[in-house]
């Protein structure tokens, strides 16, 4: 028996579904060579919960239970039990959202000190189960894998098996799951595919906290400047905003961020559409939950056409400078404000972590065929340069790492503002199926190579003249054939943070390997491991005396003297610290258990005495 079943702006014909794993139904329409099938299943009343996500941070959970389509008959209500002595108890209970079918649940003073087995029910046949882990505090690596650019379209490769994924996740027992962007690559029906994208990737998001950061596919246009909720009218959304109706924005988030923890400023944008920018705690490790696009204007009217299109320059004798203009914002005031607040609270945490969709960088230089140079693309965080800096600038104050995705090419950089590599750290982790081709190829050799690092590392300038130093890139071969996944350079990432050693190591794998043979081998480049420290380490920087605690790894401040900035806050390794700043300044330390309360100097100057320090 046929079912139709509204989802965003098309109709779509659903079959009756029995079999595992799902089976497509097919339509009877025609649909463009290449592109997958997104039919939505009629399911068995015990199978209308589809898949759930979740994160618990300061003691509290957020999770979304995902549904199929409910009947007019069917209850809305959906239920949260948790398992105590072999019963399952409620613990909540909530009403599924149309459209859309979701379902969160919010859990205050939640237990995170042991796993807790769940079960999200609907009426009296369906449950799904998973668990809820333990906060892992007592370990001293906390492992994250990472994905961007989930095509799912068999024309290059979307359509192979994830269990390769689910299996490596399984093996490196991952404590965090980040999705970067494009879990959905369908413009029109992002609930069904999202559907299809908790299938796919459920076994493993059930039992572990989970990140996924929309991004331009998710919401329906081929790039994304948000520009505070406006409403995009140009091709392309260059002039920046929206392409879709607010109510799909709203869906499109509501599915995959509603289980983030809450947002720090949670006043809403244009046209009503929410924030989710915000902080997750996990293992001792702070995340920033960042939103690239959301606030990021348009260059379409501010910025002189120099391509085909108002965000590709293909003029290799422009000024990058003159993009550079007045109001053209990136992050924005409100994530900034909360990036300065977040790099001085150290509370429950030994490292830092940027979470976003993408790096601060134009990291590519031919796009889409072996051929297709592009001098600068807006799209890319590079532009606005002022807006990058801005973003970086708060990121290094607490010595954050940053990982996202979306650029379609692996990438490890270090960024700098005023020098090179005076700035964080960045990982852009390769697509899981690679849609659209991005090679990082730049005319001239990096300068300050590594012995034997290929030509492409090294200090360079991007397209808008930001200083970049390049340490990999996962370029595909010129000429993909055959294996579509192996040779369009798709994989995914595993970042593994050390807590008690305070590094960081940098995994980026190839599709279909086993990560546990002794044989299997990552992407040229890879692995590194940097130190937490690494993140803000300014070549001309000098050192202030060295300072002994009689407590450890407690919280250090650096402030300026003259003028009363916060240079950096970071928490210290063991019961010794020296702090590196400018030379020819004067600073202000402080220092702290867990917050910086105490000052240690008030002239600190490079090159000055050691001072041993009493903290209660």
């Amino acid at each position: 028996m046929l079912r139709t079943v509204s989802c965003g702006c098309l109709l779509l014909t659903a079959f009756h579904f029995t079999a595992a794993p799902f089976a497509a139904a097919q339509t009877g329409r025609s649909r463009p060579r290449g592109r997958a099938d997104l039919s939505i299943p009629t399911v068995e009343k015990k199978d209308l919960i589809c898949f759930a996500l979740y994160t618990v941070s300061d003691q509290t959970l957020k999770l979304t239970a995902q549904l199929y389509p409910l009947s007019d008959e069917d209850t809305k209500t959906v239920r949260l039990e948790i398992e105590k002595d072999g019963k399952w108890i409620e613990a909540a209970r909530t009403a599924a959202i149309e459209p859309g079918w979701t379902a969160t649940f919010r859990i205050e003073n939640w237990d995170d000190t042991k796993s807790h087995r769940y079960r999200v029910a609907h009426g009296a046949e369906a449950f799904y189960e998973g668990m809820i882990r333990k906060n892992p505090v007592d370990k001293d690596e906390i492992v994250v894998a990472a994905f961007t650019g989930n095509s799912i379209h068999p024309v290059h490769g979307g359509d192979i098996s994830r269990q390769d994924l689910i299996d490596n996740v399984k093996r490196a027992d991952a404590d965090l799951l980040f999705f970067s962007g494009d879990q959905v690559y369908d413009h029109n029906r992002h609930y069904a595919a999202w559907l299809k994208f908790g299938r796919d990737f459920g076994d493993i998001i059930r039992n572990r906290p989970t990140v996924c950061l929309p991004d331009d596919h998710d919401v329906g246009q081929p790039n994304l400047w948000g520009e505070s909720g406006k409403i995009s009218t140009l091709s392309g959304a260059a002039d920046g905003g929206y392409a879709k109706p607010a109510v799909y924005v709203k869906e499109v988030e509501r599915a995959q961020t509603s289980n983030l923890p809450d947002p720090v400023d949670p006043h809403k944008i244009g046209q009503g559409i929410g924030v989710y920018f915000t902080n997750l705690n996990w293992g001792n490790v702070d995340f920033a939950i960042l939103e690239d696009r959301k606030f990021k204007t348009g260059p379409a009217g501010r910025v002189p056409k120099q391509g085909p299109r108002p965000d590709h320059i293909r003029n290799p004798d422009y000024d990058p400078a003159s993009v550079d203009v007045d109001g053209a914002v990136l992050l924005g005031d409100r994530q900034l404000k909360f990036l300065r607040t977040w790099a001085q609270d150290w509370r429950q945490a030994e490292l830092k972590v940027a979470l976003s969709q993408t790096i601060f960088c134009g990291g590519a230089h031919i796009h889409g065929s072996a051929n297709g140079r592009l001098h600068a693309d807006m799209d890319s965080n590079g532009w606005p340069q002022s807006g990058r800096n801005r973003a970086l600038d708060a990121l290094r104050k607490g010595f954050a790492f940053h990982l996202a995705g979306d650029q379609h090419l692996a990438t490890i950089f270090h960024h700098g503002i005023d020098e090179h590599r005076d700035a964080v750290w960045s990982f852009c982790v390769p697509s899981i199926a690679n849609l659209y081709l991005r090679w990082w190829e730049p005319l001239e050799p990096g300068k300050n190579r590594e012995p034997g690092a290929p030509e492409y590392t090294g200090d360079h300038l991007d397209g808008f003249a930001n200083k970049v130093t390049n340490f990999a890139a996962a370029n595909p071969e010129k000429k993909p054939a055959g294996n579509l996944l192996n040779t369009r350079a798709a994989g995914f990432g595993i970042v593994r943070f050390n807590t008690k050693d305070r590094t960081i190591t940098m995994e980026c794998w190839p599709r279909n390997v086993d990560i546990t043979d002794a044989d299997a081998r990552q992407y040229p480049g890879w692995p590194r491991t940097i130190s937490q420290f690494d993140n803000y380490n300014p070549p001309s920087w000098g050192k202030l005396g060295e300072l002994t605690f009689n407590v450890a790894d407690p919280v250090i401040q650096v402030i300026e003297a003259g003028n009363g900035d916060v240079l950096y806050t970071v928490r210290a390794k063991g019961t010794s610290f020296t702090p590196m700043a400018p030379n020819g300044k004067a600073f202000i330390v402080k220092a702290g258990k867990d917050a910086p309360t105490t000052v240690v100097s008030e002239n600190a100057k490079v090159g000055g005495d050691a001072i041993n320090v009493s903290l209660k």
